[in-house]
């Protein structure tokens, strides 16, 4: 019995390790407020709100694209241009599912994907503005 239990536990914590990989491989760099905000600006990016379609209707950074609308055709909701600057946010920095989105975007083949740590809260805390989903 022992011995079972001792195999489940080490099947567990190798599973958790993988899952840790993972994760790590879905990491890319961070962008910074200012730096967002200049690329917003410029005219130099595509965002990836992952909060939700509820979320995203109350209030999204300007010009982001709804992660859980555009659903499996991100890919298409994206720019030709495989290098250029895709940014995916959350909602807060001990928010984690800015991941799913950076992850389908590096899949699709984009090679400058970046994540806004801050999310859409660290966006407004920092004065910055924010649009709402029109009524339907």
């Amino acid at each position: 019995m022992k011995t079972l239990l001792i195999a489940m536990l080490v099947a567990f914590s190798a599973a958790l390790w993988a899952g840790d990989k993972e994760c790590a491989d879905c990491a890319c760099p961070e962008i910074t407020q200012s730096e967002l905000a200049k690329a917003i600006e410029a005219k130099q990016v595509v965002l990836i709100d992952v909060n939700g379609t509820e979320s995203f209707a109350k209030a999204h950074i300007p010009g982001a694209i709804d992660a859980e609308a555009a659903g499996a055709d991100l890919a298409k909701q994206l720019p030709a241009d495989k290098g250029a600057l895709i940014v995916a946010y959350c909602g807060g920095p001990k928010c984690g599912a800015w991941k799913s989105a950076a992850s389908a975007a590096a899949e699709a083949g984009y090679t400058n994907v970046k994540h806004f740590k801050g999310g859409i809260s660290g966006w407004q805390e920092a004065g910055g503005k924010v649009e709402a989903a029109a009524a339907h």
